[in-house]
């Protein structure tokens, strides 16, 4: 049973990865880049599968790290579609650390992302109604 020392995780389970030395620096802390490109990945899944095809990641709003991922952790990456307009859609992004060989979860950063749908040629794109 997985213990949450900072509240639960809102949204979905959309990713899961397991943070290697290639990704620390010297002191074992892991880049936060590597953290945020795990972000920007699940984002990319969770509105392609909302817009039914192609799409871009057009920002990222404010994001800070309340806590280091170390060498070992398993980190765990919740998204939740929060607003979606004509072309593009908001989505609020968790990062949580399951730290190595334990069952405490901790909650690493979080911020929103704005996503676009694409069409074949690159250009945005209306997103479906959901189904």
């Amino acid at each position: 049973m997985v213990h949450y020392a900072d509240g639960q995780p809102t949204g979905d389970l959309t990713l899961r990865t397991l943070a290697m030395p290639a990704d620390a620096n010297a002191a074992g802390d892991i880049f936060g880049g590597w953290v945020m490109a795990q972000m920007d990945l699940a984002c990319g899944i969770r509105a392609a599968e909302r817009a039914r095809g192609r799409v871009v990641t057009a920002a990222v709003k404010e994001m800070s790290f309340a806590k280091p991922m170390k060498i070992g952790d398993t980190l765990c990456i919740y998204t939740n579609v929060m607003r979606v307009g004509r072309t593009s859609m908001t989505l609020k992004v968790e990062a949580w650390a399951q730290r190595y060989l334990t069952d405490l979860m901790e909650k690493v950063t979080d911020a929103d992302f704005i996503m676009v749908a694409l069409d074949g040629e690159g250009r945005p794109k209306p997103v479906p109604g959901e189904q």
